[in-house]
């Protein structure tokens, strides 16, 4: 039952991540090899706060969050203008920076060695209702105005600036939404770990969530979830197999990659009203006589 939690907890923080990495890469076709480091900050000044100054949970997430916004101000502003293949390496930069970073202020972060002690207070009630929260947060803002100018600039940038979409500005809102979800997960993840170390936040982490999100399939939320819990959860369930199991999961990653290039679910999103509009129709047709 422990190990059973233990995943479905892990899981719902890697929701959270891929959600984030979603709102940047899904809506507007950026790609951010730093985005793991967002989960470093949020997982390093939550913990810090909470281990050094007794700060609370929520008060320690608020706290990170907005770090994790000022470093996504820092990061955004000279970056957006850049072609999408420069941005990818900006953001590798950023990410490798803040790794170095951690490594080196040891006296505050305790270096190689990592920061230990954070009070374990996520569980998995609270991991799952934060990863549907954010989920209802980005369904919401892909839905809205401001996500359908970012639907427009990923496909055809310049034809979105000539109807007059404020190219910049909606490239900005999704990187900060990114970064503020992104490093939320990782206040989750450290009040769950209670220990974290530069190395679980380098450019590999990143890139594994902007492969989940291909694999479900760039252009839909849902696929990014369903992808993330099975990408997560995989390796865990098949551990019995130690030596099979990273296989099995690059070969089903590949296979998906290769056979169906827009992901398992295209650009499908499952919805509560096309569920209720399926529902009713059957059960009419089974009130049929």
């Amino acid at each position: 039952m422990d190990l059973l939690s233990s995943v479905l907890t892990f899981t719902a923080i890697n929701v959270v991540a891929v959600t984030g990495v979603f709102a940047l890469t899904g809506l507007t076709g950026l790609f951010s090899l730093g985005q793991a480091a967002f989960m470093g900050i949020g997982a390093y000044v939550a913990g810090l706060l909470a281990v050094k100054y007794n700060f609370p949970f929520i008060l320690a997430a608020v706290s990170a969050i907005g770090i994790g916004l000022v470093a996504g101000l820092i990061v955004g502003l000279p970056t957006i203008r850049l072609r999408r293949d420069y941005i990818s390496l900006v953001t590798f930069g950023f990410g490798e920076a803040i790794a170095a970073l951690l490594n080196q202020a040891v006296n505050v972060t305790g270096g190689a060695t990592g920061l230990s002690g954070i009070p374990k207070q996520t569980t998995l009630t609270l991991a799952v209702v934060s990863a549907v929260v954010c989920l209802i947060l980005v369904w919401g803002f892909k839905n809205s105005r401001y996500g359908r100018q970012c639907l427009a600039l990923r496909s055809d940038e310049l034809a979105a600036r000539s109807m007059g979409i404020d190219v910049n500005r909606m490239k900005m809102t999704a990187f900060l939404l990114s970064a503020a979800i992104t490093t939320y997960a990782g206040v989750l993840y450290g009040f769950y770990t209670t220990y974290v170390e530069p190395v679980m936040f380098g450019w590999t982490k990143s890139a594994e969530w902007i492969i989940m999100v291909f694999f479900g399939g760039v252009n839909s939320l849902t696929g990014a979830v369903f992808a993330s819990a099975l990408l997560t959860g995989m390796p865990e369930i098949l551990r019995a197999a130690a030596e099979w199991r990273i296989v099995a999961y690059c070969v089903i990653v590949l296979l998906i990659l290769n056979f169906k290039p827009t992901g398992l679910f295209g650009e499908y999103e499952i919805s509560l009203s096309a569920l209720w509009r399926r529902w009713g129709t059957r059960k009419k047709g089974v009130a049929k006589p």
